[in-house]
């Protein structure tokens, strides 16, 4: 597929261009799609590149061919069509329309209001070291195993690892959201001195906020394998449990540049994800 402007230069501080934007989501289909599926997507946009303004787009425009999959959901007062990605040349195409990263709905479009992922993000604040980060995701782990779930593990490409539970569809985002929040609540009660919920930032102090609020009807989180705007051009990449315990595990460590060879030499950490969803357990 033609990319328009290949050289334009969308992460100044190493030079990426959009050709390299493109080739990378491209490299990363076969991994990305079938976490994708059937869900909703919202895309972060630069136009010039991370070094300008972007904004998110959530409706597909009008000058999208008609081969992009969509799907209608509901939004308060009405709805919008919303791009899914079925194929490599979808991603392709959007990396061509400067999308730099893609963020997917934590439900399928054809049951919008029954989520089928969990999703705890583990989101440091300044001084939380990300040992303490591992740490906290690796307990987070313990928890929902102990409940009959099974979590997986993903750095972001930014500061924090979410961790990731596929379910079987049936309980609302109500039952969904309210299960994560008590399991939040509990670990924070068992480590106040390094874990908080609380939502402003600056009532934070250097601990590690446990983010439940993407469990949430429309509500969005980064894709695996997607590309993060910042100068490096770092992947939000899954990783194998274990890897939780390696010291040198880094939450921005795998870039644009070489996510190819880290695929090439670890496969996919998340293999068999879908036949691991397992009913959302009792409160």
């Amino acid at each position: 597929m033609a990319i328009s402007h290949p050289g334009k230069v969308m992460f100044p501080e190493i030079g990426a261009t959009k050709l390299e934007l493109a080739r990378h989501y491209e490299r990363v289909a076969g991994l990305m799609l079938p976490l994708l599926r059937d869900r909703p997507l919202t895309f972060q946009v630069f136009p010039s590149g991370i070094g300008d303004e972007g904004y998110y787009l959530k409706s597909i425009p009008p000058h999208f061919p008609d081969w992009i999959g969509r799907a209608r959901v509901a939004k308060r007062g009405g709805s919008l069509v919303q791009v899914v990605a079925a194929d490599a040349a979808t991603l392709v195409y959007l990396a061509g329309q400067n999308m730099v990263t893609p963020h997917a709905w934590l439900s399928r479009a054809d049951r919008p209001r029954r989520p089928d992922r969990l999703i705890l993000d583990f989101d440091p604040s300044p001084g939380a070291g990300f040992a303490a980060v591992r740490a906290a995701a690796r307990a987070a782990g313990d928890r929902l195993r102990d409940a009959g779930l099974v979590p997986f593990a993903m750095v972001t490409g930014s500061r924090g690892v979410h961790v990731v539970c596929p379910l079987r569809r049936g309980p609302g985002f109500a039952a969904v959201h309210s299960y994560a929040r008590a399991l939040a609540d509990r670990m924070v009660a068992d480590d106040p001195g390094r874990l908080t919920l609380e939502w402003r930032r600056a009532d934070r102090g250097p601990r590690i906020y446990i983010d439940v609020n993407r469990i949430n009807y429309a509500q969005h989180a980064v894709a695996p394998y997607g590309v993060r705007a910042r100068p490096r051009a770092p992947v939000a990449m899954p990783i194998a449990w274990e890897e939780l315990s390696d010291r040198r595990l880094a939450p921005d460590g795998w870039t644009i540049r070489d996510c190819g060879r880290r695929i090439e030499e670890a496969g996919n950490p998340w293999q068999g994800f879908g036949r691991r969803a397992r009913k959302l357990p009792a409160p």
